[in-house]
């Protein structure tokens, strides 16, 4: 049963609504809608799922781009409802005609729908009994196949007794053709002179019958050896060689050193040297990007002459009439030329292949029976609306200011917790020391906590980093629980006074079943402010992988009924890539969280804010 249809404009005005329905709905499943696909770009989807207390709805939809029109209908999830679509569609095509922009109440709709639905629903019944009547039909057939099968079967038991040579049973095989059409185990052929046991869609024949005899090859191979063996000895007599014994590698002269970790500030002597935070200079994160306007107009001048052989091809006319009158409405044929190639486009800055196709289909459904303007080109258009989609999805949903969120946890009396994840080798303790470093030139005071107890070397590593940057660490060793070690680095941090605490934890890949496990603990456990995704912007479509299955193990290994997820990425390795930043947008589209920093080179101060213009004219570019 249909639990509500809604007909409300692209700016939230609702126009019409079902008035049998309009107390059905618990929840609200719209506003999710609207903020999960509408607004992320995501309105190419079939459906949307809504999973709401004590509800589990499915929602579709569609547009009337053209008089800017949104159509949902909503109803349980449980409920395969077939006229949906066509409901959608016959409910668009008829109040797209008694539509005025002035009018905002059309309480006149409402017998009009009750007679849509009703013949939307009796041709659903209409189908459904037509698949009924078709169903025992083919039943029969296949239970008239097993019959006869059966029957072949029988034949087959009864002619196991038979015997033949192996030369007649080759060729009846391959003049004779079962009436199956394959092979299934034993079976016969229609000669029925020999059953083959061992059929798995290929006959086996005897060795006689032309197959290749692996015992003669053996037999070759010793002949050669033995000839090759005489033809030695009769020549010059070989000396036999002497067993050489490997000498141990000495690299120098030099006495071996004794003292080989050198994290601690203890010299050779065990005297103790004063270690002096360096001054790095000013963090990249306070430097506002500026974009120069001569890069920008220098690539306009080369799309222009990119474009000019293409506006010769074209007859001189028809293209200035057109361009002039306008289109009376767009079509999906005169969208897909301009939208492939902004597909190969998209991937070729590393864009993951599902993600831009979504896009391109989103911009589609933006556009599709929209009027062209007068004056302007198809690919302009869809560079346009591409070009506002890419800034609504890299545009954070929600503001997480890490400054103002830490002077809350102060008031209140806690340290902001802070969670790196990611796979491995994507720079987290390296970028967990460049935040730290930020979060000094704001007079934060900050902690570290070395919760990667599972790789050689971590503790080692996060160590340096905290001596070069006179920031306290706790630590506890190898081999340790990462959930308990991070709880009391949060207890230790309480009771110093610490503002922030950096919890860096172990690589691991999504797959890894055990080490999400301890990760979902840790999270749970602890219930960080802050979790962030450190992802290469090297990667590709692993991004999607990546993400989507962190998320979903996240969610699934949680101990709690509200699970956490990732709130926010950090990009790493931005400054190896060029113009192949297409990895920021995958991150981002498949998770929903803002890209919060940017690493882009060795130092401390190498970290940034993510510039959502630069990396659309990049994409675009």
């Amino acid at each position: 049963m249909l639990e509500q249809l809604l007909i409300f404009t692209r700016g939230g005005l609702i126009l019409w609504s079902c008035k049998e329905l309009i107390n059905a709905l618990k929840g609200s499943p719209i506003d999710n809608l609207i903020q999960s696909c509408l607004l992320e770009e995501r309105s190419s989807a079939a459906s949307y799922n809504y999973d709401g207390p004590g509800a589990a709805y499915t929602l579709k939809w569609t547009f009337h781009n053209e008089l800017g029109l949104v159509f949902v209908a909503v109803y349980q999830r449980i409920l395969h409802l077939l006229y949906v679509d066509e409901l959608l569609a016959m409910v668009k095509r008829e109040f797209a005609e008694i539509y005025d922009p002035k009018r905002t109440v059309y309480n006149d709709f409402d017998e009009t729908f009750r007679q849509l639905r009703k013949e939307a629903e009796a041709r659903a019944e209409e189908l459904k009994k037509s698949k009924q009547v078709s169903k025992p039909l083919s039943n029969g057939k296949k239970q008239g196949q097993v019959q006869k099968t059966g029957f072949e079967g029988g034949n087959m038991k009864k002619s196991e007794g038979a015997s033949a040579n192996d030369g007649g049973d080759g060729d009846n095989r391959k003049g004779g053709k079962l009436e199956n059409g394959h092979s299934n185990g034993n079976h016969v052929d229609i000669g029925g002179s020999k059953v083959n046991g061992s059929g798995n869609g290929v006959e086996n024949t005897s060795s006689n019958g032309g197959a290749f005899d692996v015992n003669k090859l053996q037999k070759l191979r010793s002949k050669g050896g033995k000839k090759t063996e005489t033809v030695v000895s009769k020549g010059s007599k070989v000396e036999p060689k002497k067993k050489v014994t490997k000498k141990n590698r000495v690299w120098d002269d030099s006495p071996r050193q004794e003292k080989l970790d050198f994290t601690d500030s203890v010299g050779e002597n065990g005297d103790h040297i004063e270690v002096v935070a360096a001054d790095h200079g000013e963090s990249m994160m306070d430097k506002e990007e500026i974009l120069s306007s001569e890069s920008e107009s220098e690539e306009d001048e080369e799309v222009g002459k990119d474009s000019k052989p293409e506006n010769k091809k074209k007859g001189w006319f028809s293209s200035m009439f057109q361009s002039i009158a306008g289109k009376a409405n767009l079509e999906k044929s005169d969208l897909e030329p301009a939208l492939k190639a902004l597909k190969d486009r998209l991937m070729t800055k590393n864009v993951a292949e599902e993600i831009a196709e979504k896009l391109c289909e989103s911009v589609a459904a933006s556009l599709e029976g929209k009027k062209l303007a007068s004056f302007t080109r198809v690919s302009s258009t869809v560079q346009a609306a591409m070009e506002e989609a890419l800034v609504r999805i890299l545009t954070p949903r929600r503001s997480i200011d890490i400054l103002r969120d830490v002077h809350v946890a102060k008031e209140q009396g806690k340290p902001y917790v802070v969670v790196f994840v990611g796979v491995n080798g994507v720079g987290k303790s390296t970028n967990l020391a460049k935040v730290a470093y930020w979060l000094q030139q704001h007079k934060v005071s900050v902690m570290m906590a070395a919760c990667d107890t599972f790789r050689s070397g971590a503790v080692e590593q996060l160590r340096t980093h905290a001596r070069r940057l006179q920031i306290p660490i706790f630590e506890k060793g190898y081999e340790k629980d990462p959930a308990i070690v991070a709880k009391e680095a949060i207890q230790e941090a309480t009771r110093n006074g610490s503002d922030v605490v950096l919890v860096d934890t172990a690589g691991r890949m999504q797959d890894n079943e055990p080490l999400m496990r301890a990760l979902s603990k840790l999270i749970s456990l602890n219930k960080p402010d802050l979790v962030l995704f450190v992802g290469e912007a090297l990667v590709g479509n692993d991004a999607v992988d990546q993400l989507s299955k962190f998320d979903q193990k996240l969610a699934d290994l949680s101990s709690s009924p509200s699970a956490r997820l990732i709130d926010g990425i950090l990009l790493t390795k931005f400054d190896t890539i060029d113009d192949k930043v297409g990895a920021a947008l995958s991150m981002v589209y498949i998770s929903g969280a803002p890209v919060m920093f940017v690493g882009c080179g060795q130092s401390y101060t190498d970290l940034k804010k993510l510039n959502v213009k630069s990396i659309v004219k990049t994409l675009l570019k």
